[in-house]
């Protein structure tokens, strides 16, 4: 088992110069960079962005809460969404869900489903006090778009 480095950091749907910028919504969120691998360019032909560092305190704090485990998703339980709609983050829109388990100081991802099909990604490990100041510094990354 190969103990992954999770790092995050502001990042945006469009480079600068994208000219599909124009007419879309330029979300700017958290990337979660793996072993210096970006996640979500990992992801982006799916059209998701990484649900962490945007929208309301309250909505964030919830990811927050989620990714340390310590309040289970309302519908999916141990599995959350990871990758969300660049427009709303609302699920309904579709999105890559993560199963999270703890062992006692490793927190593993895998299983990850677009939707409900298997893609080919992971599984991580990461140290958990890596992991939890990864994802606690991802609040307020973006801010309130």
């Amino acid at each position: 088992m190969k103990i992954s480095i999770l790092e995050t950091k502001l990042a945006s749907r469009y480079d600068e110069f994208d000219p599909e910028q124009d007419g879309n919504k330029n979300t700017k969120f958290a990337d979660i960079i793996i072993d210096g691998r970006s996640l979500y360019q990992r992801l982006k032909k799916h059209e998701l962005v990484p649900c962490l560092g945007w929208g309301s305190d309250e909505y964030q704090r919830l990811l927050i809460d989620y990714f340390l485990l310590t309040k289970p998703h309302e519908t999916m339980y141990y599995r959350y969404p990871i990758l969300v709609c660049p427009w709303c983050g609302d699920e309904e829109c579709g999105y890559i869900s993560v199963k999270i388990d703890r062992e006692d100081e490793v927190v593993i991802w895998s299983d990850f489903l677009l939707n409900e099909k298997k893609l080919q990604v992971g599984p991580f490990y990461f140290d958990w006090e890596n992991y939890k100041e990864g994802i606690e510094n991802t609040f307020g990354t973006a801010g309130i778009q």
